[in-house]
């Protein structure tokens, strides 16, 4: 097995006689995507105390390395997560911790017919973060009136999410708001302190993964507001 990182500032200390403590419950995100995923999450795990997130609570990023780093269809992902969770590095709570597999939907509206068996799977013991067509539709919802101004008018070019050379529609409609290439700039990031935003704009698209097929859909910003809204008792999330 391929070594993995592990990106978290849990219980980041000012002194070194701070006590450390463990953390309640771990929610780990293992992403399709190696640069503009890693870079969004990596700036959320980096605000979580801008965020509320619980002290108890700790966000971890787990970058594939070496020859996983290209894993990214989605029934791979999720055995990589499955075979994470008895990785000893990661120390992953069957009882407690979360792992949440993020990759896009698009394949399974071209040419992939497993979705529904997919999902059945993979829910029985992980979350899954679905975004159709592509995780460029969630950073779109960071902005204000995206739906509005970016989404609704193009629902149907969103959906169909056809390449004009190497860039696919939603590619573009982001490319337009932020100016920044999502592939190659880090400061895609950035998005994540406007996740209340997207919290709010994804509610006007469909959340349901298990209605994906043919529609706009993000569960992702639900996902996070979830995590926010944990306080180390109960978790919402299955």
């Amino acid at each position: 097995m391929a070594p993995v990182r592990s990106y978290t500032n849990w219980n980041s200390r000012t002194t070194d006689e701070e006590e450390q403590i463990e953390p309640y419950r771990k929610y780990f995100f293992i992403c399709e995507g190696a640069n503009t995923e890693t870079w969004y999450f990596k700036k959320l795990i980096d605000i979580r105390k801008e965020l509320n997130i619980h002290p108890l609570i700790d966000i971890r990023l787990l970058e594939k390395t070496e020859g996983d780093r290209d894993i990214s269809f989605p029934r791979r992902l999720i055995e990589f997560a499955e075979n994470q969770k008895e990785n000893p590095e990661i120390a992953f709570d069957k009882e407690r911790d979360k792992m949440i597999v993020v990759f896009d939907g698009d394949i399974f509206e071209e040419k992939v017919l497993d979705y529904d068996e997919l999902v059945v799977e993979g829910e029985k013991n992980n979350i899954l973060a679905v975004s159709n067509p592509a995780f460029e539709l969630f950073l779109l919802l960071h902005y204000e009136n995206s739906y509005e101004d970016d989404i609704e008018p193009n629902a149907e070019q969103i959906i169909q999410n056809e390449k004009d050379g190497h860039q696919t529609f939603i590619y573009k409609l982001l490319l337009a708001r932020t100016g920044i290439n999502p592939k190659k700039n880090s400061a895609i990031g950035e998005l994540a302190k406007n996740i209340g935003i997207a919290i709010e704009q994804e509610k006007k698209i469909n959340e349901d993964i298990h209605q994906c097929k043919g529609q706009i859909t993000c569960n992702i910003g639900r996902i996070i507001d979830e995590i926010r809204k944990d306080d180390g008792k109960e978790c919402k999330l299955k």
